[in-house]
């Protein structure tokens, strides 16, 4: 079995999509966390409809680094599985990727987006782009048919790995200014420690980036926010982030011969 963490921060709606689909698609008694980033009473109604979820209320917006740090910290379970509160699981998700367990092994969990991504890996099919349009039912047909073998091209979200190599490579870096390219940091960790990166193709749908609208001035906020991050990782890596659109590969050209 599975510890699925789910950090959330103000779009319950979005998340109510997502525990209904992690309960109802799921054939065995996953332990599924949720770590509340702030916003507490927003998401209770929605906490409220599943007692069997475990809730992490941090109090105050911390951070998604900081969520996610804390929800594998509290799995029980040696396997974890990190995933967006805008992703919808897929039917028979954890009988399916058990085949996948395995140690120094980070798997990515591949995605259905409604729209035009940057990863040629992803799937793009719109069957919603809120809650509201969004069928469950369909998605399930839809992603059944769309087997595929797994292959190295991994580093993106959700993911699969053993909570222990997690940890081992220190998780999320809390010091990152924003969200923004610390998950790309994250895998470059993983793959310079020598992690397999693997992708398999069993699709979440992701309305990629829809439950975080932002008005024009939050838009300008993001993106000062997200050149910061880049200022970061390119100050902590003494390089800027790179990124391989053929195997997804983020280790820096002047560690790949090391």
């Amino acid at each position: 079995m599975f510890s699925v963490i789910i950090p959330t921060y103000k779009e319950p709606e979005y998340l109510d999509l997502c525990l209904k689909s992690a309960f109802e698609g799921q054939d065995n008694d996953n332990e599924i966390i949720v770590v509340v980033d702030g916003y507490y009473e927003l998401n209770k109604p929605i906490l409220d409809k599943y007692p069997k979820v475990n809730v992490l209320d941090l109090g105050s917006n911390q951070g998604l680094s900081v969520a996610t740090n804390w929800g594998v910290y509290n799995a029980t379970k040696e396997w974890i599985i990190v995933v967006n509160d805008d992703n919808v699981f897929p039917e028979h998700w954890d009988t399916r990727l058990e085949i996948f367990c395995q140690k120094g092994v980070v798997v990515s969990l591949n995605q259905i987006e409604p729209n035009p991504s940057i990863f040629p890996q992803f799937i793009i099919k719109d069957l919603g782009k809120s809650p509201e349009e969004f069928d469950l039912e369909t998605y399930w047909k839809f992603e059944a048919s769309q087997y595929k073998q797994a292959e190295l091209n991994g580093s993106t979200l959700p993911f699969l790995m053993n909570k222990y190599d997690y940890l081992a490579v220190g998780g999320w870096d809390v010091m990152y200014p924003s969200p923004h390219v610390v998950d790309w940091d994250f895998f470059l960790k993983c793959e310079y420690v020598g992690y397999i990166m693997k992708r398999v193709y069993v699709h979440f749908y992701h309305f990629a980036g829809a439950a975080t609208r932002k008005t024009p001035e939050q838009n300008d906020e993001s993106t000062r926010k997200e050149l910061d991050a880049h200022v970061f990782f390119n100050n902590k890596w003494d390089s800027p982030s790179e990124h391989n659109n053929l195997d997804n590969s983020k280790l820096l050209r002047k560690f790949k011969n090391h």
